[in-house]
């Protein structure tokens, strides 16, 4: 069945937004009577029939709703935009993909992008949602100054990753079904006095390997050994 997205989710009979009713009834020709299922973003996967369809409008009645329950760890991603949109939408897309909690735009020093099309990444991720059955639609937050993301952070865990070797890997850290907060910079890295303001609200730093990765890679990977050691 096809997938769609309904964050408003009622008893009785519901409405996809406009451009799920338009998807659903112009793309894909669906008909009254055809079955659908409808994911609420928040846990939700609900097999529904259409009841009502026009150009513009579909209409839908549950028939039957599954709850999944969340995973017990958490991930959440502060990262530089890159200055290529391309690469943010890929990574979004991504980290929808895999699971990935929340993702927080962090302005730096050596930051290449100070504003983002936050809608742009908003359709991403419910579009990488629907496509991987994800029922969690995650969490974006705008571009958020340094000292004010890393003051407000309370992750049991907080990462910062950045270019030196001597740090441990991120592997020998992460433990798992705990709260995971992972500070990835910009192309230029952060600076020296971003770092040290790191260290001192609690973030530890941590390699990635060896190799010098894009801000987009670094994020995924660290993300990534999060899941590895979730076992997801």
């Amino acid at each position: 069945m096809n997938k769609f997205f309904d964050p408003d989710i009622h008893e009785g009979v519901n409405q996809l937004p406009e451009v799920d009713s338009k998807h659903c009834a112009q793309v894909l020709r669906h008909k009254q009577g055809d079955k659908v299922l409808v994911i609420d973003g928040k846990g939700g996967i609900h097999t529904s029939v259409l009841t009502k369809v026009s150009k513009t409008t579909c209409e839908y009645e549950i028939l039957e709703s599954k709850n999944v329950t969340p995973t017990q760890f958490k991930t959440h991603l502060i990262i530089a935009p890159t200055k290529n949109t391309d690469r943010m939408e890929w990574l979004i897309e991504k980290l929808c993909e895999i699971g990935v909690d929340k993702v927080t735009f962090v302005a730096t020093q050596n930051s290449e992008r100070r504003k983002l099309r936050l809608d742009r990444l908003e359709k991403k991720a419910i579009s990488a949602m629907k496509q991987s059955g994800n029922p969690f639609l995650m969490e974006l937050q705008d571009l958020t100054a340094f000292d004010q993301i890393i003051e407000s952070e309370d992750s049991t865990l907080k990462l910062i990753a950045h270019v030196d070797q001597n740090h441990r890997y991120i592997g020998d850290l992460l433990l798992p079904n705990k709260e995971v907060a992972i500070l990835i910079g910009p192309e230029g890295d952060f600076t020296k006095e971003e770092v040290e303001k790191a260290f001192k609200t609690g973030f530890q730093p941590v390699s990635l390997g060896i190799n010098t990765l894009r801000t987009e890679t670094a994020g995924f990977a660290a993300c990534c050994f999060v899941n590895f050691i979730n076992k997801v």
